[in-house]
């Protein structure tokens, strides 16, 4: 039960009472220690169900939980259940035995995706491969059901769902779902499941894989959607409004900078002096006068805990107006974002953000990561041998032969999951050893049935040899005890050069 207390952690880290309301288990002191972090975050509900069967006739009987102390003494007794929080549920029957809620206008936040595999054709290890080799990476963890698999990508911190601007951040979780389920075509994902429906539940006998360290950032999500739709050239989540493109002091994200008031800022951390820069910036960048820009930011730094002087808005005003800069970085709003507002708040700067067009690769200054990946994948494929599964170079051959700088190639290998490396040697003598994973792959399959095929025909030869030496009377028994001899001896294995596992490999 601990390892199911671990995962419920991971994936419901937010959102869910941690203690039952009434009739709790806990000791006082940790139920009020939960209740005082659980202050902070509105809590929400799951659904759950008993049996599959109770999905029929186009209602779901099963009832809601609001506390993962519920969710942990029940688990043995449910088959399914919602991942992801609701803000409310209810009951559409007097008898309490049909829920409703699970609609996705109604979604609180998401902690996970689920890509479902309906089908046990592929095996585990073929659904880590694919995920390593097609997808973003490894999941979190897997369940196992009796048709198939069901593949939990849990995120490191919920993406909150608002209704603001036409749920759009539902909207760009949709696309990310679309697109895991896309990348996992070839284990036969389902592209028509549910994205943030009803799931397995996870028990201690179902759990096929698990690494809790696993789990992903919105951030990671979006990078990895936006190269997905670079390649199926096709725009980038949703279209912003003209609005949206042309007042970046109307959107979202400034006003909840303006709404943050806790910033003071330490030691390798960006405080108050960088947000208002970060403000003042974006006024400039919006076309606004500085007397607007004053005003705003007199009246933002008079909310603050730990206000600064007006001398220092003035100067910090005066900087972003100086017209050395062209406006605020995105990397910069991200960052302040991140450290004092809760909550995952997308940025756009001018629609560069949430629009986003296919450029040519020969049009583009830098190539993507995965670019240079699969040319490295393409050159080891051509140059490699059947009995050798690597590829043996210089740094600077490899270099010159798909036109890759020395300091990408290194971070190509240090962050690659297809391409494997090794080294020999030191100095101008040092030798680098590519392959891919796949290639490897066959390599042992092909070692396997190459060692196989040597041992048999070396023991033919051996026993056609012992027949012709042994008489005629001595029949088959003699000729048995020679080669059981041959194999103790391990004389056989000396012969044909192989490992002396072999034998006991298959």
């Amino acid at each position: 039960m601990h390892m199911l207390q671990q995962l419920f952690d991971v994936l419901l880290p937010k959102g869910l009472l941690t203690y039952k309301k009434v009739g709790s288990n806990a000791s006082l002191p940790n139920r009020l220690a939960a209740e005082k972090n659980e202050r902070e975050n509105r809590q929400g509900v799951l659904f759950v169900v008993r049996d599959k069967a109770h999905f029929a006739n186009g209602h779901v009987k099963g009832y809601i939980i609001t506390s993962k102390e519920s969710l942990l003494a029940n688990v043995d007794a449910l088959t399914h259940f919602t991942p992801n929080v609701y803000r409310y549920g209810t009951y559409s029957d007097e008898k309490r035995l049909f829920i409703k809620g699970f609609s996705e206008d109604n979604l609180q936040q998401i902690n996970t995706f689920v890509i479902d595999i309906d089908t046990k054709r592929h095996t585990v290890n073929d659904l880590l491969l694919a995920c390593m080799d097609d997808s973003i990476g490894l999941p979190t963890f897997i369940v196992e059901s009796d048709r198939g698999y069901q593949l939990y990508f849990v995120l490191s911190s919920p993406l909150f769902i608002s209704n603001k601007n036409n749920f759009r951040g539902l909207k760009v979780a949709k696309r990310i779902s679309d697109n895991l389920k896309r990348s996992l075509k070839s284990v036969d994902a389902d592209i028509y499941c549910n994205d943030f429906g009803f799931f397995r539940m996870p028990k201690r006998d179902n759990i096929a894989y698990v690494d809790l360290n696993n789990t992903y950032s919105m951030h990671e999500f979006i990078n990895w959607s936006m190269r997905r739709d670079d390649d199926l050239a096709r725009p980038l989540f949703v279209v912003p409004t003209k609005s949206q493109a042309t007042s970046l002091t109307q959107s979202e994200w400034f006003h909840q900078l303006l709404s943050a008031t806790d910033v003071k800022g330490e030691k390798g951390q960006m405080g108050r002096n960088n947000l208002l820069f970060t403000l003042a910036l974006v006024c400039f960048q919006d076309g606004k006068d500085k007397s607007f820009t004053f005003d705003l930011l007199d009246q933002y730094n008079t909310t603050l805990r730990c206000p600064l002087s007006i001398k220092e808005v003035n100067t910090i005003i005066n900087s972003a107006y100086s017209g050395k800069y062209k406006g605020a970085k995105k990397e910069y709003i991200e960052q302040l974002l991140a450290l004092y507002v809760q909550g995952e708040v997308p940025v756009h700067l001018g629609g560069k953000c949430w629009y986003k067009h296919k450029k040519a690769r020969e049009d583009r200054k830098r190539s993507h990561c995965h670019e240079w990946e699969q040319d490295l994948i393409h050159y080891i494929t051509a140059e490699k041998s059947v009995s050798e599964p690597f590829i043996w170079r210089t740094q600077k051959e490899l270099c010159d032969a798909i036109d890759i700088a020395s300091s990408t190639l290194n971070k190509l290998f240090k962050e690659s999951k297809k391409i494997i490396k090794t080294t020999t040697g030191k100095g101008r003598n040092a030798k680098t050893g590519v392959t891919t994973v796949a290639l490897y792959i066959d390599y042992i399959i092909w070692l396997k049935q190459d060692l196989g095929t040597r041992f048999a025909a070396s023991l033919r030869q051996i026993v056609q040899e012992q027949m012709a030496l042994l008489e005629p009377t001595a029949g088959y028994t003699a000729l048995v005890n020679y080669v059981q001899k041959l194999l103790q001896e391990q004389l056989l294995t000396e012969q044909l050069s192989m490992p002396k596992s072999f034998l006991h490999t298959g």
